[in-house]
């Protein structure tokens, strides 16, 4: 032994010695072995010859990874050996033994009765008969592609957690990643840790910077841990796409790089149809350069299909490229085989009824005033206006997209048309429209299909809607005499009623104050309000405020707040009407989004 060596409290004998092949060393406050050393051709001064060493991991999280280091340079390296067997403390009391006896006996599935389930009676939930069907079919898949198409509230999250404990159990995977809106990812990493033991981690900016704090900053955080979760978002640019790039192989291999990929939310990473053909966000282009190199894959969506072929197809392709092709209608034997779609009213007791309330629909009808009206239809004649002048021209794409989200803004609410009319009158009067050029013209479809793209958080959604209607107006006709007082009269209008309270809202506040809050009393109802638009939620929180239903009375959800806030703002809505006083939830599209909330509400609005 070296007169370096020495023994530590584990029963270890380190020594800073240059190891061999095959020994165990401790390097980076982490456990490494051995694989190959090579020494320096000429001696350092007075420190004689350096050896770089090739270690492999032996931690779970990060099995298969290597390292190599200059031995005598590197902080902290030791050489760890056996200096015989562990010193016996004492004596395990004999139900502990066999309590450990029967979890390695049932922690030995067999292969041998596919039919054999693992899952359902390794996780701490009660699992409802209807659940079992996307296991029962992944179990039958010698690659799972499975799309989760059940309706809202019905678990898509619990049956995509049975298809993946089942797989580990049986050691046809071991990596999973999930793919979710950056809404989600706690919810995801929660749902898998107390329903079914295991553990995930979320990876984003802050869990990057921790990781080269401790592994050092080549360390790749796709990599780092079997089981990872994270946004798709984060993931299709900037330094997440590239760091995954870092690590998938140029080609598809076999067998596959990772295991199982779930995608929730999956319609968000179906192209947009905008046009006969479906264009690409960089969603979906993600979500094509990852997926190939998966075993298994499973896509959880309540809305996969949005009306247009080539968005379904699309996503099927993505799903799978063997069975299914974009454009090409899929055959509905095939498409029963990877698609489960079952909705509230599909599912029933032993009796026959109904196990989910039934949901009924009703029209709010609005009674707008003339002057609502009145510009209404002048927005219509300017449109139509504009539209006549660049019919025919390249100039047309832009300017259709234009008029159509000034409608739907106007539809919206007062302020969401007043900020998106104002970035279009101040484009438009800045100076002369300039000639489109092909290159213009690329630079306009690619700003476009941003802007259509979805956004978990809203302000990033009304910056690229912005940016598409700049760039749209940049390249758009000059105006006449006749358009320009048009304009200039919508604006008048927008920012006199931007903050005022307009026929859509006086509706509300009627239906608030007859269900809600009858005879000036609340009672313990709740109601949630959707509301496409950031511009929208903040105008709506505004008036609802100023007219006494705010205060506790009133939560409000928004892609903008950080997740722990949207948990306690969850919390608070689902709790007991009793002690809490929460009856308004005030939430936007994006930020709902994969959130059941409708089991803990009487009434919905959109």
């Amino acid at each position: 032994m070296s007169e370096k060596s020495r023994f530590d409290t584990n029963g270890y004998v380190w020594s800073r010695s240059v190891p061999d092949p095959g020994q165990l060393v401790e390097v980076r406050r982490r456990q490494w072995v051995v694989g190959d050393i090579k020494a320096s051709a000429f001696s350092s001064t007075g420190n004689g010859k350096q050896h770089l060493v090739t270690l492999a991991a032996l931690d779970e999280d990060s099995l298969g990874e290597s390292l190599q280091v200059l031995w005598e340079l590197e902080p902290g390296a030791r050489v760890l050996e056996r200096a015989g067997l562990p010193k016996i403390t004492g004596w395990d009391e004999t139900e502990k033994l066999e309590a450990f006896l029967d979890a390695v006996r049932w922690g030995a599935a067999t292969n041998a009765d596919r039919s054999f389930l693992q899952s359902p009676f390794r996780s701490g939930i009660t699992i409802e008969d209807y659940q079992l069907d996307p296991l029962v079919r992944a179990i039958d898949m010698a690659r799972v592609n499975l799309l989760i198409a059940d309706d809202v509230g019905l678990g898509k999250t619990i049956e995509a957690g049975l298809v993946i404990q089942e797989l580990l159990v049986r050691h046809r995977a071991r990596s999973v990643m999930i793919v979710c809106p950056a809404t989600l990812q706690v919810k995801w990493r929660t749902e898998m840790q107390e329903k079914f033991g295991l553990e995930f981690r979320i990876v984003d900016t802050d869990y990057v910077k921790t990781l080269r704090r401790e592994r050092g900053i080549h360390a790749n955080p796709w990599t780092s841990f079997p089981r990872l979760i994270s946004s798709m978002d984060w993931m299709k640019s900037g330094e997440g796409l590239r760091l995954l790039k870092d690590i998938l192989p140029p080609h598809v291999t076999y067998p596959r790089k990772f295991d199982i990929l779930v995608v929730d939310e999956a319609h968000n990473v179906a192209p947009a149809a905008a046009t006969r053909y479906a264009l690409e966000s960089q969603r979906t282009r993600l979500i094509r350069t990852l997926a190939p190199h998966f075993s298994h894959r499973l896509f959880l969506s309540a809305t996969p299909h949005n009306g247009y072929q080539e968005s379904f197809t699309s996503l099927l392709e993505l799903l799978d490229d063997q069975r299914f092709a974009r454009t090409v209608m899929p055959d509905e034997r095939q498409l029963h085989r990877v698609m489960v779609r079952r909705m509230k009213s599909d599912i029933v007791d032993a009796d026959g009824q109904p196990v989910f309330p039934v949901r009924r629909l009703q029209c709010l009808e609005i009674a707008y005033s003339d002057e609502e009206r009145d510009i209404h239809r002048l927005l219509r004649e300017f449109t139509a206006t504009r539209a006549n002048s660049v019919k025919g021209t390249r100039y047309e794409f832009g300017t259709d997209f234009v008029h159509m989200l000034l409608k739907k803004r106007l539809f919206s609410s007062p302020m969401a048309f007043a900020v998106t009319l104002a970035k279009y009158r101040e484009t438009m009067l800045r100076g002369h429209p300039r000639t489109a050029t092909t290159l213009d013209d690329r630079i306009l479809r690619k700003a476009i299909v941003r802007s259509e793209e979805e956004y978990s958080d809203e302000a990033k959604a009304e910056e690229a809607h912005l940016e598409a209607v700049e760039v749209a107006t940049e390249m758009a006709v000059a105006l006449g005499e006749t358009e320009r007082a048009m304009l200039d009269r919508l604006t008048e209008w927008a920012e006199k009623h931007k903050n005022r309270v307009d026929a859509k809202a006086k509706a509300i506040l009627h239906w608030l104050d007859t269900y809600l809050k009858p005879g000036g009393h609340w009672n313990e109802k709740r109601v949630i309000l959707f509301t496409e638009y950031r511009a929208t939620h903040v105008w709506l929180h505004q008036i609802f405020t100023a007219n006494g239903y705010g205060g506790d009375r009133l939560a409000i959800l928004h892609g903008s707040m950080r997740p722990d806030e949207r948990e306690a703002v969850k919390a608070a809505f689902q709790a007991n009407p009793d002690v809490a006083p929460v009856r308004i939830l005030l939430a936007t599209d994006a930020a709902s989004e994969g959130i059941d909330l409708q089991n803990h509400c009487n009434y919905l609005i959109h």
